[in-house]
Protein backbone atom coordinates (compact mmCIF):
# COMPACT_ATOMS: atom_id res chain seq x y z
CA UNK A 1 0.00 0.00 0.00
CA UNK A 2 1.59 3.30 -0.95
CA UNK A 3 1.57 6.41 1.72
CA UNK A 4 -0.52 8.49 -0.78
CA UNK A 5 -3.75 5.77 -1.40
CA UNK A 6 -5.56 6.16 1.62
CA UNK A 7 -6.19 2.41 3.65
CA UNK A 8 -10.07 0.82 2.97
CA UNK A 9 -9.82 2.90 -0.73
CA UNK A 10 -9.58 -1.02 -2.57
CA UNK A 11 -12.02 -2.50 -0.56
CA UNK A 12 -14.43 0.47 -1.69
CA UNK A 13 -13.60 -0.02 -4.78
CA UNK A 14 -14.24 -3.99 -4.95
CA UNK A 15 -17.76 -3.33 -3.48
CA UNK A 16 -18.68 -0.50 -5.79
CA UNK A 17 -17.50 -2.98 -8.75
CA UNK A 18 -19.58 -5.82 -7.00
CA UNK A 19 -22.67 -3.39 -6.64
CA UNK A 20 -22.50 -2.66 -10.11
CA UNK A 21 -21.77 -6.28 -11.07
CA UNK A 22 -24.87 -7.28 -9.19
CA UNK A 23 -26.57 -4.49 -10.54
CA UNK A 24 -26.19 -5.66 -14.14
CA UNK A 25 -27.03 -9.43 -12.96
CA UNK A 26 -30.20 -8.11 -11.73
CA UNK A 27 -31.16 -6.26 -15.03
CA UNK A 28 -30.14 -9.06 -17.06
CA UNK A 29 -32.46 -11.69 -14.94
CA UNK A 30 -35.26 -9.29 -14.66
CA UNK A 31 -35.16 -9.18 -19.03
CA UNK A 32 -34.78 -12.81 -18.93
CA UNK A 33 -38.28 -12.98 -16.80
CA UNK A 34 -39.73 -10.91 -19.09
CA UNK A 35 -38.55 -12.36 -22.22
CA UNK A 36 -39.28 -15.85 -20.97
CA UNK A 37 -42.40 -15.30 -18.67
CA UNK A 38 -44.06 -11.80 -18.87
CA UNK A 39 -43.73 -11.41 -22.87
CA UNK A 40 -43.22 -15.11 -23.56
CA UNK A 41 -46.37 -14.81 -25.88
CA UNK A 42 -46.27 -12.21 -27.50
CA UNK A 43 -42.56 -12.60 -28.62
CA UNK A 44 -43.19 -15.53 -29.42
CA UNK A 45 -46.51 -14.57 -31.57
CA UNK A 46 -43.85 -12.45 -33.22
CA UNK A 47 -41.38 -15.30 -33.85
CA UNK A 48 -43.63 -16.96 -35.44
CA UNK A 49 -45.49 -14.27 -37.57
CA UNK A 50 -41.73 -13.60 -39.08
CA UNK A 51 -41.57 -17.51 -39.27
CA UNK A 52 -45.01 -18.71 -40.63
CA UNK A 53 -45.98 -17.67 -43.82
CA UNK A 54 -50.18 -16.68 -44.25
CA UNK A 55 -52.10 -14.97 -46.75
CA UNK A 56 -55.66 -14.52 -47.43
CA UNK A 57 -56.75 -15.32 -51.30
CA UNK A 58 -59.37 -12.74 -52.51
CA UNK A 59 -62.12 -14.60 -54.35
CA UNK A 60 -63.12 -13.63 -57.94
CA UNK A 61 -66.20 -11.77 -58.47
CA UNK A 62 -69.04 -12.48 -60.27
CA UNK A 63 -69.26 -11.89 -64.42
CA UNK A 64 -71.98 -9.56 -64.88
CA UNK A 65 -73.55 -10.47 -68.53
CA UNK A 66 -76.41 -8.74 -70.76
CA UNK A 67 -79.10 -11.64 -71.73
CA UNK A 68 -76.64 -12.09 -75.17
CA UNK A 69 -74.01 -13.04 -73.36
CA UNK A 70 -72.42 -9.31 -73.52
CA UNK A 71 -69.64 -8.56 -70.30
CA UNK A 72 -71.10 -5.73 -68.51
CA UNK A 73 -68.78 -6.18 -65.46
CA UNK A 74 -66.01 -8.55 -64.12
CA UNK A 75 -62.89 -8.39 -62.32
CA UNK A 76 -59.45 -8.33 -63.29
CA UNK A 77 -56.19 -7.91 -61.50
CA UNK A 78 -54.00 -5.47 -60.38
CA UNK A 79 -50.80 -5.30 -57.52
CA UNK A 80 -50.10 -4.64 -54.32
CA UNK A 81 -46.31 -4.37 -54.23
CA UNK A 82 -45.28 -4.65 -50.44
CA UNK A 83 -41.37 -4.75 -48.93
CA UNK A 84 -39.65 -5.76 -45.78
CA UNK A 85 -37.10 -3.31 -45.32
CA UNK A 86 -34.57 -5.23 -43.00
CA UNK A 87 -34.02 -7.75 -45.84
CA UNK A 88 -33.42 -5.17 -48.55
CA UNK A 89 -29.24 -5.06 -48.34
CA UNK A 90 -28.97 -2.35 -51.05
CA UNK A 91 -31.81 -0.01 -50.39
CA UNK A 92 -30.65 2.70 -52.95
CA UNK A 93 -29.96 0.17 -56.07
CA UNK A 94 -33.83 -1.90 -55.11
CA UNK A 95 -34.94 2.13 -55.19
CA UNK A 96 -33.55 2.66 -58.43
CA UNK A 97 -35.43 -0.09 -60.17
CA UNK A 98 -39.09 0.85 -58.46
CA UNK A 99 -39.35 4.68 -58.72
CA UNK A 100 -39.81 5.08 -62.12
CA UNK A 101 -42.21 1.56 -63.05
CA UNK A 102 -44.35 3.03 -59.23
CA UNK A 103 -44.21 7.34 -59.67
CA UNK A 104 -42.83 8.10 -56.45
CA UNK A 105 -39.64 9.89 -55.58
CA UNK A 106 -36.33 8.47 -55.44
CA UNK A 107 -35.75 9.65 -51.78
CA UNK A 108 -39.07 8.76 -50.35
CA UNK A 109 -38.87 5.10 -51.71
CA UNK A 110 -35.37 4.74 -50.44
CA UNK A 111 -36.66 6.31 -46.97
CA UNK A 112 -39.35 3.68 -46.90
CA UNK A 113 -36.61 1.15 -47.58
CA UNK A 114 -34.32 1.95 -44.95
CA UNK A 115 -36.91 2.34 -42.20
CA UNK A 116 -36.60 -0.54 -40.60
CA UNK A 117 -40.04 -1.63 -40.43
CA UNK A 118 -41.17 -5.10 -41.09
CA UNK A 119 -43.57 -4.69 -43.52
CA UNK A 120 -44.13 -1.11 -46.08
CA UNK A 121 -46.40 -0.65 -48.59
CA UNK A 122 -44.77 0.35 -51.54
CA UNK A 123 -47.66 0.71 -53.85
CA UNK A 124 -51.74 -0.53 -53.63
CA UNK A 125 -52.70 -0.57 -57.03
CA UNK A 126 -50.38 -1.43 -59.42
CA UNK A 127 -51.34 -2.42 -63.57
CA UNK A 128 -51.26 -6.10 -63.96
CA UNK A 129 -48.03 -5.81 -66.65
CA UNK A 130 -46.09 -3.72 -64.34
CA UNK A 131 -47.04 -5.56 -61.02
CA UNK A 132 -45.93 -9.04 -63.17
CA UNK A 133 -42.77 -7.09 -64.74
CA UNK A 134 -41.51 -6.39 -60.91
CA UNK A 135 -42.36 -10.25 -60.25
CA UNK A 136 -40.05 -10.98 -62.43
CA UNK A 137 -37.41 -9.79 -60.87
CA UNK A 138 -37.16 -11.98 -57.74
CA UNK A 139 -35.88 -8.77 -55.54
CA UNK A 140 -35.08 -10.17 -52.32
CA UNK A 141 -37.54 -8.60 -49.66
CA UNK A 142 -39.90 -7.07 -51.91
CA UNK A 143 -43.92 -8.75 -52.57
CA UNK A 144 -46.26 -8.72 -55.66
CA UNK A 145 -49.93 -9.91 -54.39
CA UNK A 146 -52.35 -9.88 -57.35
CA UNK A 147 -55.53 -7.84 -55.73
CA UNK A 148 -58.55 -8.29 -58.30
CA UNK A 149 -60.39 -5.01 -59.31
CA UNK A 150 -63.84 -4.61 -60.53
CA UNK A 151 -64.45 -3.21 -63.93
CA UNK A 152 -66.90 -2.38 -66.37
CA UNK A 153 -65.83 -2.28 -70.25
CA UNK A 154 -68.92 -0.54 -71.34
CA UNK A 155 -67.87 2.34 -69.05
CA UNK A 156 -70.91 4.46 -68.13
CA UNK A 157 -73.61 1.98 -69.92
CA UNK A 158 -76.45 1.07 -67.67
CA UNK A 159 -74.33 2.65 -65.00
CA UNK A 160 -77.67 2.94 -62.51
CA UNK A 161 -78.55 -1.35 -62.73
CA UNK A 162 -75.05 -2.27 -62.43
CA UNK A 163 -73.74 -0.37 -59.43
CA UNK A 164 -70.29 -0.35 -58.22
CA UNK A 165 -67.85 -2.21 -55.63
CA UNK A 166 -65.51 -0.87 -53.66
CA UNK A 167 -61.65 -1.97 -52.98
CA UNK A 168 -62.98 -4.25 -50.35
CA UNK A 169 -65.15 -6.24 -52.63
CA UNK A 170 -68.74 -5.26 -51.64
CA UNK A 171 -71.33 -4.12 -53.93
CA UNK A 172 -73.80 -1.04 -53.91
CA UNK A 173 -76.62 0.07 -55.58
CA UNK A 174 -77.97 -1.78 -58.53
CA UNK A 175 -77.16 -5.60 -58.73
CA UNK A 176 -73.89 -5.06 -57.08
CA UNK A 177 -75.67 -3.68 -54.07
CA UNK A 178 -78.62 -6.20 -54.48
CA UNK A 179 -77.20 -9.41 -55.53
CA UNK A 180 -73.87 -8.34 -53.18
CA UNK A 181 -73.66 -11.80 -51.71
CA UNK A 182 -74.16 -14.34 -54.08
CA UNK A 183 -71.62 -12.28 -56.74
CA UNK A 184 -68.65 -11.26 -54.26
CA UNK A 185 -67.91 -15.39 -53.15
CA UNK A 186 -65.87 -16.57 -50.30
CA UNK A 187 -62.18 -15.76 -49.35
CA UNK A 188 -59.91 -18.57 -49.10
CA UNK A 189 -56.66 -18.41 -47.22
CA UNK A 190 -52.90 -20.16 -47.56
CA UNK A 191 -50.53 -20.94 -44.82
CA UNK A 192 -47.06 -22.12 -44.27
CA UNK A 193 -43.73 -21.71 -43.47
CA UNK A 194 -41.13 -19.12 -45.11
CA UNK A 195 -37.20 -18.63 -44.67
CA UNK A 196 -35.25 -16.17 -43.50
CA UNK A 197 -35.81 -13.57 -46.77
CA UNK A 198 -39.44 -14.28 -46.32
CA UNK A 199 -39.47 -16.62 -49.32
CA UNK A 200 -42.35 -19.53 -49.08
CA UNK A 201 -40.59 -23.03 -47.99
CA UNK A 202 -42.18 -25.75 -50.87
CA UNK A 203 -41.12 -28.61 -48.77
CA UNK A 204 -42.47 -27.46 -45.44
CA UNK A 205 -45.97 -27.13 -43.62
CA UNK A 206 -48.66 -25.98 -46.05
CA UNK A 207 -51.84 -25.53 -45.77
CA UNK A 208 -54.40 -23.67 -48.42
CA UNK A 209 -58.34 -23.41 -47.91
CA UNK A 210 -59.27 -22.28 -51.66
CA UNK A 211 -61.53 -19.04 -52.29
CA UNK A 212 -64.98 -19.82 -53.48
CA UNK A 213 -65.85 -17.05 -56.56
CA UNK A 214 -68.72 -15.41 -56.67
CA UNK A 215 -71.70 -16.70 -59.18
CA UNK A 216 -72.11 -15.21 -62.53
CA UNK A 217 -75.41 -12.86 -63.26
CA UNK A 218 -76.89 -12.33 -66.77
CA UNK A 219 -79.61 -9.93 -67.28
CA UNK A 220 -82.38 -9.39 -68.98
CA UNK A 221 -80.76 -5.72 -70.35
CA UNK A 222 -80.07 -5.74 -73.76
CA UNK A 223 -76.82 -4.10 -74.36
CA UNK A 224 -77.90 -3.39 -78.09
CA UNK A 225 -81.36 -1.95 -76.47
CA UNK A 226 -79.40 -0.45 -73.61
CA UNK A 227 -76.36 1.91 -75.57
CA UNK A 228 -79.60 3.24 -77.94
CA UNK A 229 -81.77 4.20 -75.06
CA UNK A 230 -79.28 6.07 -73.26
CA UNK A 231 -77.90 7.96 -76.29
CA UNK A 232 -81.90 8.92 -77.58
CA UNK A 233 -82.30 9.99 -73.68
CA UNK A 234 -78.53 11.86 -72.90
CA UNK A 235 -79.74 13.80 -76.84
CA UNK A 236 -83.77 14.85 -75.39
CA UNK A 237 -82.07 15.97 -72.09
CA UNK A 238 -79.56 18.50 -74.73
CA UNK A 239 -82.37 18.78 -77.15
CA UNK A 240 -84.98 20.24 -74.70
CA UNK A 241 -83.08 22.08 -71.81
CA UNK A 242 -84.43 19.75 -69.35
CA UNK A 243 -82.32 19.02 -66.00
CA UNK A 244 -82.52 15.20 -66.20
CA UNK A 245 -84.58 12.25 -67.85
CA UNK A 246 -85.24 8.72 -67.34
CA UNK A 247 -86.74 5.89 -70.06
CA UNK A 248 -87.28 1.92 -69.32
CA UNK A 249 -87.96 -0.50 -72.04
CA UNK A 250 -90.23 -3.79 -70.24
CA UNK A 251 -91.52 -6.77 -71.31
CA UNK A 252 -94.85 -6.03 -70.66
CA UNK A 253 -95.48 -10.31 -70.68
CA UNK A 254 -92.49 -11.39 -68.42
CA UNK A 255 -91.70 -8.05 -66.32
CA UNK A 256 -87.92 -8.45 -67.97
CA UNK A 257 -86.51 -4.79 -68.17
CA UNK A 258 -84.85 -4.86 -71.86
CA UNK A 259 -83.07 -1.29 -70.97
CA UNK A 260 -83.27 1.16 -68.10
CA UNK A 261 -81.23 4.56 -68.48
CA UNK A 262 -81.46 7.75 -66.45
CA UNK A 263 -79.37 11.24 -67.39
CA UNK A 264 -76.92 12.40 -65.78
CA UNK A 265 -75.33 8.91 -64.97
CA UNK A 266 -71.71 7.91 -63.82
CA UNK A 267 -68.70 5.74 -64.77
CA UNK A 268 -68.79 3.00 -61.91
CA UNK A 269 -64.88 2.64 -62.59
CA UNK A 270 -64.74 5.75 -61.31
CA UNK A 271 -66.91 5.50 -58.98
CA UNK A 272 -64.72 7.60 -55.95
CA UNK A 273 -64.63 10.60 -58.02
CA UNK A 274 -68.53 10.63 -58.47
CA UNK A 275 -70.45 13.05 -56.46
CA UNK A 276 -72.82 10.26 -53.76
CA UNK A 277 -76.14 12.06 -55.67
CA UNK A 278 -75.33 10.18 -59.08
CA UNK A 279 -75.21 6.57 -57.46
CA UNK A 280 -79.17 6.60 -57.07
CA UNK A 281 -81.52 5.14 -59.53
CA UNK A 282 -84.09 6.89 -60.26
CA UNK A 283 -85.75 4.49 -62.04
CA UNK A 284 -86.73 2.85 -58.78
CA UNK A 285 -86.00 5.82 -56.36
CA UNK A 286 -87.04 9.20 -57.85
CA UNK A 287 -90.63 10.27 -56.33
CA UNK A 288 -92.61 12.74 -58.95
CA UNK A 289 -96.29 13.21 -59.60
CA UNK A 290 -96.81 11.40 -63.16
CA UNK A 291 -99.69 13.77 -63.98
CA UNK A 292 -101.79 12.77 -66.67
CA UNK A 293 -100.26 9.02 -67.25
CA UNK A 294 -102.31 8.21 -63.95
CA UNK A 295 -105.64 8.62 -66.43
CA UNK A 296 -104.59 4.71 -67.67
CA UNK A 297 -105.19 3.75 -64.18
CA UNK A 298 -108.15 5.63 -62.98
CA UNK A 299 -110.26 4.49 -66.77
CA UNK A 300 -108.75 0.74 -66.02
CA UNK A 301 -110.64 1.16 -62.57
CA UNK A 302 -113.88 2.43 -64.12
CA UNK A 303 -113.81 0.17 -66.85
CA UNK A 304 -113.43 -3.06 -64.65
CA UNK A 305 -115.76 -1.80 -62.09
CA UNK A 306 -118.81 -1.59 -64.51
CA UNK A 307 -118.62 2.26 -64.01
CA UNK A 308 -118.38 3.57 -67.28
CA UNK A 309 -118.05 2.05 -70.95
CA UNK A 310 -115.65 3.11 -73.74
CA UNK A 311 -118.84 4.73 -75.50
CA UNK A 312 -120.05 6.48 -71.99
CA UNK A 313 -120.62 10.17 -72.44
CA UNK A 314 -120.57 13.11 -70.34
CA UNK A 315 -120.91 16.41 -70.16
CA UNK A 316 -117.35 18.68 -69.27
CA UNK A 317 -118.38 21.96 -68.18
CA UNK A 318 -114.71 22.44 -68.23
CA UNK A 319 -114.69 22.38 -64.18
CA UNK A 320 -115.70 20.18 -61.42
CA UNK A 321 -115.55 20.33 -57.60
CA UNK A 322 -114.66 17.36 -55.58
CA UNK A 323 -114.42 18.26 -51.73
CA UNK A 324 -114.95 21.67 -51.86
CA UNK A 325 -111.90 22.52 -54.27
CA UNK A 326 -112.64 23.05 -57.99
CA UNK A 327 -110.59 21.11 -60.73
CA UNK A 328 -110.68 22.70 -64.30
CA UNK A 329 -109.09 21.33 -67.05
CA UNK A 330 -105.45 21.63 -68.65
CA UNK A 331 -106.57 24.04 -71.27
CA UNK A 332 -108.84 25.66 -68.88
CA UNK A 333 -111.65 25.29 -71.40
CA UNK A 334 -115.06 23.02 -71.21
CA UNK A 335 -115.28 20.42 -74.09
CA UNK A 336 -119.28 19.88 -74.09
CA UNK A 337 -120.20 15.95 -74.50
CA UNK A 338 -117.32 14.09 -75.00
CA UNK A 339 -116.49 9.85 -74.48
CA UNK A 340 -114.32 8.38 -72.05
CA UNK A 341 -112.01 7.95 -75.31
CA UNK A 342 -112.12 11.10 -75.21
CA UNK A 343 -111.57 11.66 -71.77
CA UNK A 344 -107.83 10.10 -72.34
CA UNK A 345 -107.07 11.88 -75.88
CA UNK A 346 -107.81 15.54 -75.25
CA UNK A 347 -106.52 14.26 -71.18
CA UNK A 348 -109.43 16.03 -70.05
CA UNK A 349 -108.92 16.35 -65.83
CA UNK A 350 -112.44 17.10 -65.41
CA UNK A 351 -112.95 13.52 -67.02
CA UNK A 352 -111.05 11.57 -64.90
CA UNK A 353 -112.19 13.10 -61.71
CA UNK A 354 -115.91 12.21 -63.13
CA UNK A 355 -114.43 9.11 -62.94
CA UNK A 356 -113.63 9.02 -59.88
CA UNK A 357 -116.00 10.18 -57.71
CA UNK A 358 -118.40 7.77 -59.87
CA UNK A 359 -116.02 4.95 -58.20
CA UNK A 360 -116.14 6.29 -54.95
CA UNK A 361 -113.29 6.57 -52.22
CA UNK A 362 -113.25 2.85 -51.36
CA UNK A 363 -113.62 1.26 -55.40
CA UNK A 364 -111.23 3.77 -56.33
CA UNK A 365 -108.05 3.51 -53.55
CA UNK A 366 -108.85 -0.35 -53.90
CA UNK A 367 -107.91 -0.11 -57.78
CA UNK A 368 -104.92 2.15 -56.97
CA UNK A 369 -103.06 -0.04 -54.63
CA UNK A 370 -103.81 -3.01 -56.52
CA UNK A 371 -102.22 -1.07 -59.26
CA UNK A 372 -99.27 -1.38 -56.46
CA UNK A 373 -98.70 2.31 -55.82
CA UNK A 374 -97.77 2.87 -52.50
CA UNK A 375 -95.98 -0.02 -52.01
CA UNK A 376 -92.16 -1.42 -53.72
CA UNK A 377 -92.82 -3.45 -57.00
CA UNK A 378 -89.78 -6.06 -55.75
CA UNK A 379 -87.70 -5.38 -58.19
CA UNK A 380 -84.04 -6.81 -57.65
CA UNK A 381 -82.00 -3.90 -57.56
CA UNK A 382 -81.14 -2.25 -54.56
CA UNK A 383 -82.64 1.03 -52.82
CA UNK A 384 -86.17 1.06 -54.04
CA UNK A 385 -88.91 3.47 -53.07
CA UNK A 386 -92.29 2.94 -52.51
CA UNK A 387 -93.59 6.10 -53.65
CA UNK A 388 -96.37 7.96 -51.95
CA UNK A 389 -100.05 7.18 -51.53
CA UNK A 390 -102.37 9.10 -49.38
CA UNK A 391 -105.43 7.31 -48.41
CA UNK A 392 -108.88 7.54 -46.91
CA UNK A 393 -108.20 8.13 -43.14
CA UNK A 394 -104.96 8.95 -43.38
CA UNK A 395 -104.27 12.20 -41.60
CA UNK A 396 -103.43 13.82 -44.10
CA UNK A 397 -105.94 12.29 -47.24
CA UNK A 398 -108.89 14.76 -48.02
CA UNK A 399 -111.97 14.44 -49.63
CA UNK A 400 -110.42 16.32 -52.98
CA UNK A 401 -107.64 13.72 -53.44
CA UNK A 402 -110.37 11.91 -54.96
CA UNK A 403 -110.27 14.04 -57.68
CA UNK A 404 -106.65 15.32 -57.75
CA UNK A 405 -105.32 11.57 -57.58
CA UNK A 406 -107.32 10.31 -60.51
CA UNK A 407 -105.54 12.87 -63.01
CA UNK A 408 -101.60 11.97 -61.11
CA UNK A 409 -101.82 15.13 -58.77
CA UNK A 410 -101.56 15.07 -54.76
CA UNK A 411 -99.54 11.43 -55.03
CA UNK A 412 -95.98 10.33 -55.91
CA UNK A 413 -94.72 7.16 -57.80
CA UNK A 414 -91.60 6.20 -58.95
CA UNK A 415 -90.69 5.47 -62.74
CA UNK A 416 -90.72 1.99 -62.37
CA UNK A 417 -93.79 1.97 -60.80
CA UNK A 418 -96.18 3.77 -62.93
CA UNK A 419 -94.74 1.25 -66.09
CA UNK A 420 -95.17 -1.78 -64.69
CA UNK A 421 -98.78 -0.89 -63.89
CA UNK A 422 -99.28 0.32 -67.21
CA UNK A 423 -97.80 -2.97 -68.45
CA UNK A 424 -100.67 -4.94 -66.82
CA UNK A 425 -102.83 -3.82 -68.88
CA UNK A 426 -100.36 -4.81 -71.79
CA UNK A 427 -100.83 -7.97 -70.12
CA UNK A 428 -104.14 -8.22 -70.10
CA UNK A 429 -104.97 -7.14 -66.69
CA UNK A 430 -102.13 -9.57 -65.49
CA UNK A 431 -99.40 -7.62 -63.39
CA UNK A 432 -95.88 -9.43 -63.78
CA UNK A 433 -92.85 -8.92 -61.29
CA UNK A 434 -90.10 -6.15 -62.96
CA UNK A 435 -86.59 -8.23 -63.10
CA UNK A 436 -83.43 -7.58 -64.60
CA UNK A 437 -81.69 -10.79 -63.72
CA UNK A 438 -82.53 -13.71 -65.80
CA UNK A 439 -80.43 -16.46 -65.02
CA UNK A 440 -77.85 -16.94 -62.02
CA UNK A 441 -74.71 -19.27 -63.66
CA UNK A 442 -72.57 -21.04 -60.59
CA UNK A 443 -70.22 -22.93 -63.52
CA UNK A 444 -72.32 -25.60 -64.78
CA UNK A 445 -75.16 -24.99 -62.46
CA UNK A 446 -77.48 -22.79 -64.01
CA UNK A 447 -80.72 -21.27 -62.13
CA UNK A 448 -83.07 -19.45 -64.30
CA UNK A 449 -85.04 -16.67 -62.09
CA UNK A 450 -88.86 -17.27 -62.46
CA UNK A 451 -91.22 -15.15 -64.14
CA UNK A 452 -93.71 -14.10 -61.14
CA UNK A 453 -97.86 -12.82 -61.73
CA UNK A 454 -98.05 -10.79 -58.94
CA UNK A 455 -101.33 -10.52 -59.25
CA UNK A 456 -104.33 -9.72 -61.77
CA UNK A 457 -105.55 -5.79 -61.77
CA UNK A 458 -108.12 -5.93 -63.99
CA UNK A 459 -110.11 -8.26 -66.34
CA UNK A 460 -108.62 -9.41 -69.46
CA UNK A 461 -111.75 -8.10 -71.54
CA UNK A 462 -111.33 -4.50 -69.16
CA UNK A 463 -107.56 -4.43 -71.01
CA UNK A 464 -108.43 -5.48 -74.18
CA UNK A 465 -111.20 -2.16 -74.02
CA UNK A 466 -108.88 0.12 -72.62
CA UNK A 467 -105.46 -0.91 -75.02
CA UNK A 468 -107.98 0.14 -77.93
CA UNK A 469 -108.87 3.48 -76.37
CA UNK A 470 -104.98 4.13 -75.94
CA UNK A 471 -105.03 3.07 -79.66
CA UNK A 472 -107.43 5.58 -80.57
CA UNK A 473 -106.03 8.07 -78.59
CA UNK A 474 -102.37 8.17 -79.85
CA UNK A 475 -103.96 7.99 -83.22
CA UNK A 476 -106.66 11.33 -82.44
CA UNK A 477 -104.43 13.63 -80.41
CA UNK A 478 -100.68 12.26 -80.39
CA UNK A 479 -99.13 12.27 -84.00
CA UNK A 480 -95.60 12.79 -82.54
CA UNK A 481 -95.42 9.23 -80.99
CA UNK A 482 -96.76 7.67 -83.74
CA UNK A 483 -94.91 5.07 -85.75
CA UNK A 484 -95.92 4.85 -89.12
CA UNK A 485 -97.24 1.09 -90.19
CA UNK A 486 -97.33 0.67 -86.61
CA UNK A 487 -100.49 0.96 -84.06
CA UNK A 488 -99.29 2.56 -80.66
CA UNK A 489 -101.52 2.46 -77.50
CA UNK A 490 -100.55 5.37 -75.23
CA UNK A 491 -100.70 8.23 -73.07
CA UNK A 492 -98.61 11.42 -72.13
CA UNK A 493 -98.45 13.11 -69.23
CA UNK A 494 -97.80 16.84 -68.05
CA UNK A 495 -96.92 17.08 -64.16
CA UNK A 496 -96.12 20.46 -62.52
CA UNK A 497 -93.22 19.94 -59.93
CA UNK A 498 -94.77 20.50 -56.28
CA UNK A 499 -92.65 23.21 -54.48
CA UNK A 500 -93.69 24.28 -50.81
CA UNK A 501 -96.30 26.25 -50.42
CA UNK A 502 -97.88 24.83 -54.15
CA UNK A 503 -96.59 24.06 -57.43
CA UNK A 504 -93.92 25.74 -59.66
CA UNK A 505 -95.15 28.50 -61.72
CA UNK A 506 -92.88 26.92 -64.96
CA UNK A 507 -91.00 23.46 -64.40
CA UNK A 508 -92.88 20.46 -65.16
CA UNK A 509 -92.27 16.59 -65.36
CA UNK A 510 -93.05 15.53 -69.63
CA UNK A 511 -94.23 11.88 -69.80
CA UNK A 512 -95.25 9.15 -72.16
CA UNK A 513 -95.97 5.62 -71.55
CA UNK A 514 -96.62 3.42 -74.86
CA UNK A 515 -96.77 -0.46 -76.08
CA UNK A 516 -96.88 -2.53 -79.27
CA UNK A 517 -98.42 -4.09 -81.06
CA UNK A 518 -101.23 -3.55 -78.96
CA UNK A 519 -103.22 -7.16 -79.95
CA UNK A 520 -99.70 -8.98 -78.66
CA UNK A 521 -97.76 -6.40 -77.04
CA UNK A 522 -93.81 -7.02 -77.15
CA UNK A 523 -92.77 -4.00 -75.48
CA UNK A 524 -93.66 -1.05 -73.08
CA UNK A 525 -92.02 2.10 -73.05
CA UNK A 526 -91.57 4.95 -70.14
CA UNK A 527 -90.08 8.40 -70.90
CA UNK A 528 -89.82 10.63 -68.31
CA UNK A 529 -88.13 14.21 -68.90
CA UNK A 530 -87.79 16.17 -66.22
CA UNK A 531 -88.13 20.36 -66.25
CA UNK A 532 -87.96 21.18 -70.10
CA UNK A 533 -87.16 24.62 -70.74
CA UNK A 534 -87.92 24.43 -74.15
CA UNK A 535 -91.74 22.89 -74.36
CA UNK A 536 -93.48 21.96 -71.21
CA UNK A 537 -95.63 19.08 -72.53
CA UNK A 538 -95.40 15.74 -72.47
CA UNK A 539 -97.23 15.99 -76.26
CA UNK A 540 -94.33 18.31 -77.31
CA UNK A 541 -91.42 16.59 -75.23
CA UNK A 542 -92.02 12.70 -74.18
CA UNK A 543 -93.67 11.75 -76.87
CA UNK A 544 -91.03 12.30 -80.02
CA UNK A 545 -88.88 10.68 -77.41
CA UNK A 546 -90.64 7.74 -77.41
CA UNK A 547 -91.16 7.45 -81.67
CA UNK A 548 -86.96 7.63 -81.78
CA UNK A 549 -87.07 4.84 -79.66
CA UNK A 550 -89.93 2.66 -80.54
CA UNK A 551 -88.53 2.70 -84.42
CA UNK A 552 -85.58 1.24 -83.39
CA UNK A 553 -87.43 -0.97 -81.19
CA UNK A 554 -89.19 -2.58 -84.07
CA UNK A 555 -86.05 -3.06 -85.85
CA UNK A 556 -84.40 -4.54 -83.10
CA UNK A 557 -86.67 -6.93 -82.08
CA UNK A 558 -88.17 -8.12 -85.80
CA UNK A 559 -91.89 -6.74 -85.25
CA UNK A 560 -92.85 -6.86 -88.77
CA UNK A 561 -95.34 -3.85 -89.61
CA UNK A 562 -99.00 -4.09 -88.93
CA UNK A 563 -99.97 -4.73 -92.20
CA UNK A 564 -97.60 -7.68 -92.46
CA UNK A 565 -98.17 -9.42 -89.59
CA UNK A 566 -102.24 -9.37 -90.52
CA UNK A 567 -101.88 -10.76 -93.80
CA UNK A 568 -99.34 -13.31 -92.83
CA UNK A 569 -96.30 -11.19 -95.20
Amino acid sequence: MSAEEPEGKPLRRITFLSAVLFAFMLINVGQLFRWQVLEYDYLLGLAKAEHDWYVEIAPLRGTIRDRNGHILALDIFEFEITAAPPMIANPEEVADRLTTLLDRPRGEMIELLKSGQPYVRLARRVPQQIGETIGSWGLRGIRVEPRPKRMCPENNLAAHVLGFVNETNNGYYGVEGYYNQILKGQAGEGQGERDPAGNYIPIGFYRLAPPQNGRDLVLTIDRTIQYMVEEELEKAVARYGAESGTIIVMEPKTGSILAMASYPSYEPNRFADTPAELFVNPSVSAHYEPGSVFKVITMAAGLDAGVITPQSTFYDSGSIEVGGRTIMNWDRQGHGLVTMTDVLAQSLNVGAAYVSTNLGRERFYTYVRRFGFGRITEVDLASEGPGRLRLPGDGEWHESDLGTNSFGQGLAVTPLQMITAVAAVANDGLMMKPHVVEKIVDGQHVTPIQFVAMRRVISPQTAKQLTWMLVEAVQKETDLAAVPGYKIAGKTGTAQVPIPGGYHPNWTIASFIGYAPPEAPAFIVLVKIDKPAVEPWGSKVAAPVFKAVAEQLFILLGIPPDEARVTGG
